[in-house]
């Protein structure tokens, strides 16, 4: 990594990144996006595209709960999350990078040591979108880089927080900045990753009646009938067919002097393929029956619970804040496997925005990059990513370019 890498890197670490779904504080994604579009024309780039998605991107029926709550309350929410396109060379055929330079929150002081950058979005995902750009630059000492083949450069806002790329990278790919091959800049150990689950977040929803903690039979008490139902669903869905469940936030209250008769607990579940998200969204629905039926057996004869458990059925509801999103099926990628390991068969995937290149004909997708998300403390205190690191990514996209210039097959 020379010193103009590296200090494109610390520049973008200091500039808080974290999207209007992870922070209420000042969202600069406009300041990084021109920092990173400056950097790619000083090598030979143009700029195909950079601006907000369009509204009616957030309009359609997959779009998940949070995105369309959002926007409802922010009217400037798509203003403030820009996306950008680079492209180099013919348009086809073409090898795209997806990077993402929005971050999860809290912001961290961006140092360098010499060794390992410190910051939000160190290693998901600005280091490696430096290291892409690094790579490429690489590359380009081949003449058929950029003369017999294309190279694009997606660099989204609205991957992190729940967005699921819906106005970042899917308005990009539907306008049809993508390539024969399209590789998404994650986190993976160096190796590629050749599909990728999608997810879909229940709410389970109690709406009863409060009570004060001097009566808590008079009202129904939310927080013991989810806390029973989180660890009925946990016990029930340990079995999925390529994904995992995840029992997350339940929320009721914060006082101790009354009963709460309304709250929500969340799940999010990932899948692999459809058929596995309906497998998994009819075992949901049948493990809500069975619990709130194991609920009403258990506290209807135990008098503060009794209302509770009479009604549960009654004021219990399923809500799909996300849901019917694709997942991206697996592919052979020759050209990767001359390249990088493939990762493992027996590790579980994970959820990116690679997922909008599913049904796009005549393509090979992947995921691939340095580091990894538990190692380096992706969405965590402590995020780094080691310039060794990042030296290596660069060195497989430059492979990854200058093969694919010499064949235009993946």
């Amino acid at each position: 990594m020379i010193a103009p890498d590296r200090d494109l890197l610390l520049e973008l670490l200091r500039i808080p990144t974290a999207g209007p779904l992870e922070t209420t504080c000042e969202v600069r994604l406009w300041d990084a996006m021109h920092a990173y579009e400056s950097a790619a024309h000083d090598i030979g780039f143009t700029t195909a595209h950079l601006a907000p998605a369009p509204p009616e991107s957030v309009r359609r029926a997959d779009v998940p709960a949070a995105v369309r709550e959002a926007v409802e309350r922010d009217p400037g929410f798509l203003d403030r999350q820009p996306s950008l396109v680079l492209r180099l060379g013919p348009a086809e055929p073409t090898v795209m990078f997806n990077v993402h330079l929005d971050t999860v929150s809290p912001y961290e002081q961006a140092v360098f040591d010499g060794v390992r950058f410190h910051g939000r979005g160190a290693i998901d995902a600005k280091g490696p979108a430096v290291a892409l750009l690094a790579g490429i630059r690489q590359a380009l000492a081949d003449p058929a880089v950029g003369r017999d083949v294309g190279v694009l450069i997606q660099a989204v806002s609205g991957e992190e927080g729940g967005a699921m790329g819906v106005f970042g990278t899917r308005p990009l790919v539907e306008a049809g900045y993508h390539g024969r091959l399209n590789v998404f800049c994650e986190p993976t150990g160096l190796r590629y990753l050749p599909h990728c689950t999608a997810s879909m977040t229940a709410g389970i929803r109690v709406d009863g009646e409060d009570a004060v903690d001097d009566q808590p039979h008079a009202g129904h008490n939310a927080t013991v009938l989810l806390g029973f139902l989180a660890q009925h669903l946990a016990s029930a869905l340990t079995r999925v067919p390529d994904g995992q469940v995840c029992v997350a936030g339940l929320h009721t209250g914060r006082r101790h002097n009354r009963v709460y008769g309304t709250g929500e607990l969340l799940l999010n579940l990932s899948y692999g393929s459809a058929e596995s998200a309906r497998v998994m969204t009819t075992s949901l629905e049948k493990a809500l029956v069975d619990g709130l039926a194991e609920f009403n057996r258990k506290f209807r004869a135990v008098p503060p619970f009794h209302r509770t458990a009479v009604d549960a059925a009654a004021i219990t509801r399923l809500v799909w804040r996300k849901h019917g999103l694709p997942a991206l099926p697996a592919r052979d990628v020759p050209l990767l496997d001359a390249i990088v390991p493939r990762w493992p068969a027996h590790r579980p995937g994970f959820t990116c925005d690679a997922i909008w290149l599913a049904d796009v004909p005549d393509t090979r997708t992947v995921v691939l990059g340095p580091g990894s998300l538990d190692a380096n403390n992706a969405h965590a205190r402590g995020e780094h990513a080691d310039v060794e690191d990042l030296d290596r990514f660069s060195a497989v996209v430059r492979d990854i370019v200058v093969r694919f210039a010499r064949n235009g097959e993946t």
